[in-house]
């Protein structure tokens, strides 16, 4: 029966090839008695190795096809030659919050919360601006100290010797106090000229950013470094993402990626790998690497996904050929290299992998021609031909002779 070629499959066409393959080489005929196959010296053979099982060791054996052959089978056949390899790594990345650029803030004295000036989380802050009043006991007996030392060094002079200098030291002293409770220069300053005892001290921010979390409230009671707020300068953000461990050898410190940010489509950015960390995931065999980008309008926000892209050039003049062309069977990587009017099985070693082709090591050489495609069914002929002894008509060297289709395969 004839099967119009438009309404076959690849996969089914393949198939059938393969099975007039199989069929030849056993010495049978397509519709011819299956007595005769049976009687056939070496019948007895295990039928597994005519699937592909082979002989031990699975050696294969060179292949010859006729011109319709290859026509029917589809055999392509292209020159090795050098050529530059580029390689695009592409995972999916999140961003998040640059940690050297958050900051924990907490009082370093006890006290009571009066007034809370920053009292929303998200809210933006600048450097030096107030964030809440707090009410200390020791903050007003810390500057009754500092007065008391003050208005002892007035009433005296370098004359009095021992106790000026004394008193000089209590004043140093207690300024030094004040300052490490972050009461600042000014504050200190207007205290010593005006007198006046002040019941609460003002906490600043010490940092320009967005308020993260806040977990301080009006009235409460909050002792040295209790976490009040957890503060963060947005305007340079972290992207991070998983590469696999195979390509981490093409991502290095230093090196551009290209940032797709998923709310802005269309939008290309550029930001530089800063850090690569020193370990791999073992349930995902990935490792996570870090690209800094530049956020000064605050549009990217941590939490957002992203899309990194890492180029990176393999060599410049690699000898290469399309990864359909290497036929890998498990145990080793093969390729059919034409030789004699013979498709010979030729181990090669491989490389990168790069876009649609893969670096070969060593095995082949620039100017050879190889099978660029249909390798598995070559492959399945040279597997037959070390198995049952070759075709019919292979010469005493195994070579096989030219086996025409059946006359009823279209190509």
């Amino acid at each position: 029966m004839i099967v119009p070629r438009s309404n076959v499959s690849r996969a089914a066409r393949s198939a059938l090839i393969l099975a007039f393959l199989v069929l030849t080489s056993c010495g049978t005929e397509p519709g011819g008695d299956d007595a005769s196959a049976e009687n056939m010296p070496g019948a007895e053979m295990d039928h597994s190795a005519h699937l592909g099982g082979g002989t031990a060791g699975g050696e294969r054996q060179a292949v010859q096809l006729s011109a319709q052959q290859e026509r029917a089978l589809g055999v392509v056949y292209m020159t090795v030659e050098r050529r530059s390899l580029e390689r695009t790594i592409r995972t999916v990345g999140r961003i998040v919050t640059a940690e050297s650029r958050v900051v924990d803030f907490s009082p370093r004295i006890g006290g009571f919360v009066e007034r809370l000036l920053v009292n929303t989380t998200g809210q933006e802050v600048h450097r030096g601006q107030p964030l809440l009043t707090i009410y200390s006991p020791e903050l007003v007996a810390a500057q009754e100290e500092l007065l008391t030392a003050r208005n002892l060094a007035r009433r005296l002079d370098e004359s009095a010797g021992g106790a000026w200098d004394r008193a000089n030291a209590m004043l140093e002293a207690a300024r030094r106090r004040l300052s490490w409770w972050e009461i600042t220069d000014e504050q200190i300053r207007r205290l010593e000229e005006t007198g006046d005892v002040t019941r609460t001290l003002t906490l600043v921010s010490p940092v320009s950013g967005v308020v993260l979390e806040k977990s301080v409230f009006e009235g409460r009671r909050v002792i040295p470094g209790e976490s009040l707020y957890l503060l963060a300068d947005l305007t340079e953000v972290w992207v991070e993402g998983d590469v696999f461990e195979q390509d981490l050898q093409f991502v290095s410190l230093g090196a551009q990626s290209h940032i797709e940010v998923s709310a802005y489509p269309g939008e290309h950015l550029m930001g530089d790998v800063s850090f690569i960390y020193p370990t791999i995931d073992v349930s995902s065999r990935t490792n996570r690497v870090r690209v800094t980008l530049p956020n000064p309008d605050l549009r990217f926000k941590p939490g957002m996904f992203a899309t990194m892209f890492f180029d990176s050039r393999i060599a410049e003049a690699a000898v290469a050929i399309p990864v359909d062309a290497v036929l890998v069977t498990g145990e080793r990587n093969l390729v059919f290299v034409r030789q004699d009017g013979l498709l010979q099985p030729r181990e090669v070693v491989v490389g990168a992998h790069a876009e649609d082709y893969l670096q070969i090591l060593s095995g082949i050489a620039p100017g050879e021609t190889i099978v660029a495609s249909a390798n598995f069914l070559i492959d399945a002929e040279s597997r037959l031909g070390s198995t049952s002894g070759g075709m019919p008509g292979m010469g005493d060297e195994g070579r096989g002779s030219a086996v025409e289709p059946p006359e009823h395969q279209h190509d």
